[in-house]
């Protein structure tokens, strides 16, 4: 199995990400974040994804196409249906199989962001994202429940309120669920 973030996960993509989650650029365009991201993602897709795929791998990524329509089509006010076409490009047409979604109120999923930040040095600040006002990430959280409603049978919502260890044993279920829906044996370790 292979895991790895987005926007990330290349050298191209780590330079993007940081300078998408830099504050300093709070002025940025939403249709250059939107192109920023698609340009991680396409890197990202053809140096990880397709080579794992090829190789016969599963690839657990945090983010994906889904995240740029919460962001840059609901919560930024874009089209969806251009933030869709273009990453329909980014991306060749690569589509996960299953999309965990684990949903939290925002101004909670905030908190826990923050307290994380602080842990690492960022003095609770927050990147970019995490700076915006509440409203946004409302909007951000409608937009992903959206999909999980267009698209159930790929996207499973999770009460990511909860303990984590309630959460992680509900994430491993599912994903247990549907490798063994696809001939693969589960691990015995999580």
């Amino acid at each position: 199995m292979l895991h790895s973030r987005e926007p990330g996960g290349t050298a191209i993509g780590e330079r993007i990400r940081a300078l998408l989650l830099d504050d300093a650029h709070a002025e940025m365009d939403p249709r250059t974040e939107m192109l920023l991201f698609a340009a991680s993602r396409a890197q990202f897709v053809a140096e990880v994804v397709e080579p794992a795929l090829r190789g016969g791998q599963i690839v657990l990524s945090e983010r994906y196409v889904d995240t740029s329509i919460a962001y840059q089509g609901v919560g930024r006010g874009l089209s969806v249906e251009l933030v869709r076409r273009v990453n329909e490009v980014a991306t060749g047409g690569v589509s996960p199989d299953l999309t965990i979604l684990l949903d939290i109120e925002p101004a909670d999923g905030l908190q826990r962001a923050r307290a994380a930040d602080g842990k690492e040095g960022r003095r609770g600040r927050g990147d970019r994202f995490e700076q915006e006002a509440l409203a946004f990430h409302a909007r951000v959280r409608a937009g992903f429940l959206a999909i999980a409603h267009e698209e159930p049978d790929r996207v499973r919502i999770v009460d990511g309120s909860r303990a984590q260890h309630v959460v992680h044993d509900e994430i491993l279920r599912v994903v247990e669920g549907l490798l063994g829906a696809r001939g693969w044996r589960a691990s015995s370790s999580s």
